[in-house]
């Protein structure tokens, strides 16, 4: 493969790692921002401890990347830089499990997958968990199996990033308590390793202590948007989960992972190998056991497949897999391209918050008036208005939503102003009547022939009982 044209695989994986970079980048531009982006960059303009809705480090990244451009490309310099990383971190972890030539190839196929290529777009919480789960990984291992004091500090450092990146990063501290007290009982006489709890509890202590002084809002927040009340098992929406697993990680690499995985047990003698394939099965199985009952969307996963790449990379030079290599790669890389390809030309069609939204924000603001305020009807619909809004003007969301960052630094006495709200669905005039006298609907924009934005004018705002 590539290592054909450059002097060393490790040549080959990095070029790899940088064109797919610049190209991600350039890509990026093109693409309006989802709400949720926007709403994160919103919150990069207010940074705190914590936030509601996740961890506080999505904001924290962003932030930085504001110096560079508030664009949207500038948005997404996040989700480039940590995947990159993590890239680079895939190739230096298989080349110590393995051989350089293996970790080249877990390069190529971290690169080719489609689910990589969702995370070189998006500017998410997912985006910070898969760089520090990665780094998290490294270096525990490196600190497990060479037993080298920074390791342990690093293994500490980049575990408690990744814990305030996103809540499922505790999937990797269970399997990594899992390998100790399974392999390596000794550790727990080791210093070292009360050195790493120690480093990743100073830095999630500022993100626990904003919760604790909240009731652990955010956290209830989050076991209950991923839970139900129900125990009735739901075959269907298992069947959605494991097959969207063939999807974002193409059929013939998730079916040779798994195959190896279950039957072969390739890690059942080999230490290291064990260590690689508790990160994969611990959260693949804590997400299927969650989709008897509750839809889980394919991202949720992820983390698992930055040690799938390293296992599947070492299973094809095993078992000497060069055909299912090669048909798997091209699989991979036909629907990548193919995805990609249709995010640009046909955005509309598979995007419910992503359309032309600039378009929508400029036309929007043809009916402001001195003074206004600007609402949305949705929290995804204020935070992109804040963000293609000029001079980025504060926003909120005019009707009953469901709780989130709004409701957290929102004045209550000043919540309903005289303005214009954007919305996405007519009926919300209704909602809109319950907190103002006077609502008119003033400009229906239609963006394509499913989605049609509404622009009211609200003024004499009614008062109204809060909740």
């Amino acid at each position: 493969m590539l290592d054909k044209f450059y002097k060393t695989p490790q040549q080959s994986a990095y070029t790899l790692i940088l064109i797919l970079a610049v190209l991600s980048t350039i890509y990026n531009a093109i693409l309006p921002l989802h709400g949720d982006e926007a709403y994160y960059w919103m919150w990069s303009h207010d940074l705190q401890l914590s936030y509601f809705d996740h961890p506080p480090m999505i904001a924290y990244l962003i932030y930085f990347s504001n110096f560079i451009s508030q664009s949207e490309w500038g948005v997404r310099l996040v989700p480039v830089f940590a995947m990159s990383i993590s890239s680079l971190y895939v190739y230096k972890l298989t080349a110590l499990v393995s051989d350089e030539k293996t970790a080249l190839n877990a390069v190529v196929i971290i690169s080719a997958v489609l689910l990589t290529h969702a995370g070189y777009i998006f500017a998410t919480p997912d985006a910070p968990l898969i760089l520090f789960w990665t780094l998290s990984l490294y270096h525990s291992y490196k600190a497990i199996f060479e037993g080298k004091l920074l390791n342990f500090i690093l293994a500490g450092l980049f575990l408690g990033a990744m814990m305030i990146s996103k809540y499922s990063a505790i999937m990797l501290v269970v399997s990594l308590l899992t390998f100790v007290l399974t392999k390596r009982r000794d550790l727990f006489t080791n210093p070292y390793l009360y050195v790493t709890a120690f480093t990743a509890t100073l830095v999630v202590a500022p993100m626990l202590y904003w919760n604790y002084e909240r009731e652990w809002i955010s956290f209830a927040f989050q076991l209950d948007h991923g839970s139900s009340d129900s125990f009735l098992i739901q075959p269907w929406l298992i069947l959605e989960f494991v097959s969207s697993q063939f999807g974002v990680f193409t059929p013939v690499f998730t079916w040779i992972l798994f195959y190896y995985l279950v039957k072969e047990k390739i890690y059942f003698r080999d230490e290291k190998l064990y260590f690689i394939a508790l990160s994969v099965v611990v959260i693949l199985v804590f997400f299927l056991y969650k989709s008897f009952y509750v839809s889980m969307a394919p991202s949720y996963s992820a983390p698992a497949y930055i040690g799938g790449a390293i296992l599947l990379s070492i299973i094809f030079k095993k078992y000497e897999l060069k055909k299912s290599f090669t048909i798997g790669l091209a699989i991979a890389i036909f629907f990548t391209v193919l995805v990609r390809t249709v995010l640009i030309t046909h955005l509309p069609e598979l995007q419910r918050f992503m359309y032309k939204t600039e378009n929508v924000v400029d036309r929007f603001y043809t009916y402001a008036k001195e003074g206004d305020h600007f609402y949305g009807a949705h929290l995804t619909t204020a935070a992109y208005m804040k963000f293609y809004l000029p001079n980025h003007p504060d926003t909120d969301i005019a009707i009953d939503s469901r709780y989130s960052y709004y409701d957290m630094v929102r004045d209550e006495n000043t919540w309903h102003q005289n303005g214009l709200v954007l919305c996405r669905n007519k009926k919300r005039e209704a909602q809109l009547k319950k907190y103002y006298k006077n609502v008119e609907l003033i400009d229906t924009y239609k963006v394509w022939e499913k989605r049609t934005f509404y622009t009211y004018r609200v003024s004499n705002p009614k008062q109204v009982l809060k909740k």
